[in-house]
């Protein structure tokens, strides 16, 4: 009696399958497959489909599903339109045929290559089944060469057009302005610029009914419709952290393209691991930018040395701008309970982690409350300044904020006088030589002997003539640094208190020194404020 095979259809189709139309489609599998079943008295349980799912892996829900149903006893014959959609990792798929199946009394058939266990496979199926596996790996190394060259080229390859932009309807993977939500990502960097974290940005964002980018992607039927369908009203506007920080952290609000921050393990296990930033590709000015460098750089700073803020005090305010001025690292923050009163301190990191054992650095102790009024006076005096007298501030400012810098751009400038003068009396000189030579009043060797003189001299003076201009030119940089930091200033009224705004927006870092004593014992202690745009002032 002839044994009843009670058959599995199993369909598969790979994301890169699809560049091959209806050749591979699943609806074109469907077709060979119960076309065959019926043409050959197989008795169909069920389809199994796995549409979107890589043959390099195993791990598919169709495919494991129909394992199940063969554990339990319910399919005995799996039928696939050839062995590449059953997979393409060779060592499983023979495996799977030479082992797996007869142990269980599984009958194998690959329609389109005539493979069937039953009567036998032939021996070229090792081959096909290599085969197949390389052309996997040959499609995945083709299509990183295609997005390399893609990226490259300045596309921004994206499912979804990131918050503040649209897919520019005329030119493929290019961005242009969303006029529409370009004021969300204005206002968040805004926020964050003038001190705020992620977390009080999002809750600034909840509570002003700002929708999220999700939801403008939901409203212009772009996507997201199982998370908002029937949703409440307020999940248009549930801001969370990570969302944030990306925007924060995202070169492309700058103009530019960064792939490649992640990575399948392989071709075969497309588990995605993030890649060290130094493997990132950048591609510069491929868009038009939302925010300026400025501020993106501004903003990337203040990330990177916020610290949570403490519930008992507001060493918040002072968060990564306090630094040790012999090492460089942060300063703690601490307090000491010392008898009934207390009272809230800074010292070096570095020394309180590991500077004890062997000397290394030292505690640079300063009280908050010290520090505290001591910024306070001194930004108080520039605002003062700044609204009072701008001329007057600004010539302090390129004056004093660096004499000996000043002092050497004024030999500079004289420098860059006389190589000028010196490369107009050689270009005449050669000039005048080379008439000599065609005179004859001057000899060949002569000729070739001062050329070559007067050449080398030339390249000399035109490097140094080079330099010089880039050199002065810093002095126009600082003088527009100054401009910007007057700005700033103000800005804000005469402040009786400090918080994070101020400091963020005036201040770039904060070096304590070692205290020292004298022979009588008085404590004094230098503190250097670095402004933004300006740096120390004297």
């Amino acid at each position: 009696m002839k044994q009843p095979y009670n058959t599995a259809l199993y369909m598969r189709l790979s994301q890169d399958d699809k560049n091959f139309g209806d050749s591979v489609s699943i609806e074109t599998q469907r077709t060979i497959l119960r076309t065959y079943a019926r043409d050959n008295g197989l008795h169909v349980v069920d389809e199994y489909v796995d549409d979107g799912w890589s043959g390099t892996n195993f791990d598919r829900p169709a495919f494991q599903r129909m394992m199940e149903d063969v554990d339990a006893g319910k399919i005995n014959c799996i039928v696939t339109k050839d062995l590449s959609r059953f997979g393409r990792e060779h060592i499983m798929v023979d495996y799977y045929l030479e082992f797996e199946f007869p142990q269980r009394h599984v009958r194998y058939i690959a329609v389109a290559e005539n493979e069937d266990t039953e009567k036998g496979l032939t021996d070229f199926v090792p081959f096909k089944n290599l085969f197949n596996e390389w052309y996997a790996k040959d499609t995945s190394r083709k299509i990183k060469a295609a997005l390399h060259a893609k990226f490259a080229a300045g596309e921004h390859t994206c499912t979804y057009a990131p918050l503040g932009y649209r897919k520019d309807p005329d030119v493929r993977n290019h961005l242009l302005i969303d006029e529409e939500t370009r004021w969300i990502v204005e206002k968040i960097f805004e926020m964050a610029r003038y001190g705020a974290g992620a977390g009080k940005i999002a809750r600034t964002l909840c509570k002003e009914k700002v929708p999220t980018p999700a939801w403008f992607h939901y409203i212009r039927g772009e996507g997201f419709a199982s998370i908002y369908d029937g949703a409440p009203e307020d999940k248009a506007w549930e801001w969370h952290l990570p969302q944030v920080n990306n925007i924060l952290r995202d070169e492309v609000y700058i103009g530019n393209s960064v792939h490649g921050r992640q990575t399948s393990m392989s071709y075969k296990n497309k588990k995605s691991v993030r890649k060290p930033e130094e493997f990132w590709f950048r591609v510069e000015n491929t868009h038009e930018p939302i925010i300026s460098r400025e501020v993106f750089e501004q903003v990337q700073e203040q990330v990177k040395r916020r610290k949570r803020p403490r519930k008992n005090s507001g060493t918040q305010i002072f968060s990564g701008l306090v630094r040790c001025a012999d090492c460089g690292w942060s300063m703690c923050y601490g307090t000491n309970y010392s008898g009934k009163k207390h009272w809230h301190f800074f010292n070096c990191s570095y020394y309180r982690q590991l500077g004890k054992v062997g000397g290394k650095c030292s505690a640079h102790y300063i009280r908050y409350d010290v520090l505290y009024q001591y910024v306070l006076l001194q930004i108080r005096n520039w605002i003062r300044y700044a609204k009072t007298d701008e001329n007057g501030l600004r010539e302090y400012i390129l004056q004093s904020g660096d004499r000996e810098k000043a002092a050497s751009m004024k030999k500079k400038a004289a420098e860059l006088s006389k190589a000028e003068k010196r490369r107009a009396e050689v270009d005449k000189l050669f000039a005048r030589m080379y008439e000599d030579r065609v005179n004859g009043t001057i000899t060949e060797q002569n000729f070739t002997m001062l050329s070559q003189k007067y050449q080398t001299e030339q390249a000399e003076l035109a490097e140094k003539i080079e330099k010089l201009t880039v050199d002065l030119e810093t002095v126009k940089q600082t003088e527009a640094d100054a401009e910007k930091w007057i700005a700033l200033l103000k800005q804000f009224s005469d402040p009786d208190q400090l918080d994070a705004t101020l400091l963020n927006t005036l201040i770039e870092k904060i070096l304590v020194h070692e205290a020292e004593k004298d022979e009588i014992g008085t404590r004094t202690q230098d503190v250097d404020i670095h402004y933004r745009f300006v740096g120390k002032i004297a």
